[in-house]
């Protein structure tokens, strides 16, 4: 008899601790939540029990279903803080303090977005001098998944400071120093990253379903079946860059956590196949602001840095390739991006200068997310016209002025080809905000490009405010990854 009424007790006991008030990780103590727009709330209670939530004097309630889930939304309020968050049951509840209203900005991407404060240039006294109680930063550690999950396994907030972000994304933490100081909020950064990784791998199986060249294999791994990814087998096979794999181990489980915007950088792993991520990369970037719910929130993207050994000739490059799927991109409402072709390094694919990364994003974010007038971009290709034995180049976006980075005057980084499709380094100089080029011998010429290379490591056209000139090309011959899939 003892024994069944210890086993009923015990019983009592677990299903007490299940039915408890759960919240997601991205629900805790120093959390940032996004100010200026309603605020969704949600987690888990027992089944058609009664949610209370309290914030600012503010009350919500909202009764949870049959499973026990539960998603309310709170009035939006101005940046402000610290505050407390109070929620509760008729059998449990908690209460989470120290939360700021400001702007939340989601990191995404592969190794360069991961890459920590502490291994970048000076980054021992970026560290030493990182108390900044109002950025606070949101890890997410790495998961694995083709299916919805409730939860990711490791995901924890923290106050940025010297022992929490010298391993931190170097490029959110320069982005976020800057947009706290000069905008006067607190910044939350939503760390979800992971080197090495592939776009589609951040994207849902919804959007893949829709692209020719992944709706197979979408199709066969929902087929198939959740996966054991412990399973030494399938760690093999390079599971972090499988299809849906990271939306659904990291990205999905904090959506639709208010956020201002997103900040990603990747590439490098889509490079053999940059014809296809003309229409991947926006495609990931449509399919998270569909399962956002908030609109055409500002995304912005670092373009690939220059990388590998220059080459004596002109050649045709994949990275370039890459870099130019990754401008027409722009075509997407509040969009910028970032351009570093002149911040790389040959020999690594992980160029230590983490800040300028960072300052370039942030001039972005002020002009897409802020709305402020300033110049985000370097000089990008509008026109260009063939008067006999040179080539005139015309600019956009040169703010107070085009510079070339020459005390004569003269351009480099220039190529010309004929209707031979043989391109040939030329020379040229600037004619105000243009830039004239020679042609020489070349006959019948047609095409232009310029930092079309996988290290262009000579150009140097800027505008005045010290952004370089976007890399281009005119032609439209089909590159060396038409086709790949």
């Amino acid at each position: 008899m003892k024994r069944i009424v210890l086993f009923a007790a015990l019983f009592l006991i677990l299903f007490q601790v299940k039915a408890a008030l759960e919240l997601p990780k991205v629900f805790a103590d120093h959390m940032v939540l996004q100010r200026g727009q309603e605020i969704p709330v949600w987690g888990k209670a027992d089944p058609k029990q009664w949610v209370n939530v309290t914030f600012q004097g503010k009350k919500y309630r909202v009764k949870a279903d049959k499973e026990g889930q539960w998603m309310l939304k709170m009035d939006a309020f101005p940046k402000g803080g610290p505050y407390i968050l109070s929620i509760n049951t008729k059998k449990d509840s908690k209460v989470l303090e120290n939360v700021m209203m400001g702007d939340v900005w989601l990191l995404g991407g592969q190794s360069n977005m991961e890459w920590p404060l502490i291994k970048t240039i000076s980054g021992e006294d970026s560290v030493k001098a990182a108390n900044h109680p109002n950025i606070r930063l949101f890890e997410v550690g790495r998961n694995l998944s083709l299916e919805e999950i409730e939860e990711v396994p490791e995901a924890k907030w923290s106050i940025c400071s010297p022992e929490t972000v010298a391993n931190f994304s170097a490029i959110g933490y320069y982005f976020a120093r800057r947009i706290e100081s000069d905008m006067d909020v607190a910044i939350g950064l939503l760390d979800i990253n992971w080197g090495g990784t592939l776009s589609e791998a951040w994207t849902s199986a919804d959007a893949l379903l829709t692209h020719a060249d992944f709706k197979e294999r979408v199709t066969t791994n929902q087929t198939e079946g959740p996966k054991d990814f412990s399973d030494p087998d399938l760690k093999q096979k390079s599971p972090n860059s499988w299809p849906t794999s990271l939306f659904y181990g990291m990205l999905e489980p904090i959506i639709p956590f208010g956020i201002k915007g997103a900040l990603w950088y990747q590439g490098e792993s889509n490079a053999s196949r940059a014809y296809q991520y003309r229409e991947i990369f926006p495609l990931m970037i449509e399919d998270w602001r569909a399962q956002w719910g908030q609109g055409d929130f500002p995304f912005l993207w670092v373009q690939l840095a220059n990388f590998k050994q220059p080459k004596a000739d002109p050649e045709d490059s994949d990275w370039a390739e890459l870099r130019e799927a990754q401008t027409m991109t722009l075509s997407l409402p509040n969009t910028a991006q970032a351009v570093i072709i002149d911040k790389g390094e040959a020999g690594d694919i992980h160029p230590r200068d983490k800040w300028t990364v960072g300052e370039r994003l942030a001039k972005g974010a002020k002009k897409i997310a802020y709305d402020m007038d300033v110049v985000y971009s370097g000089p990008t290709y509008k026109s260009m016209e063939i008067q006999g034995n040179q080539i005139r180049i015309s600019f956009d976006h040169i703010g107070s002025g085009l510079v070339v980075n020459d005390k004569y005057g003269y351009v480099k980084g220039f190529a010309v080809a004929g209707s031979d499709k043989k391109f040939h380094w030329v020379s040229g100089q600037q004619d105000g905000d243009q830039v004239v080029l020679e042609t020489g011998d070349i006959k019948n010429p047609v095409a232009v490009r310029y930092g079309w290379a996988d290290n262009p490591d000579d150009v140097n056209v800027y505008n005045k405010e010290g952004l370089p000139a976007n890399p281009f090309r005119t032609d439209d011959w089909n590159g060396i990854t038409y086709g790949k899939k």
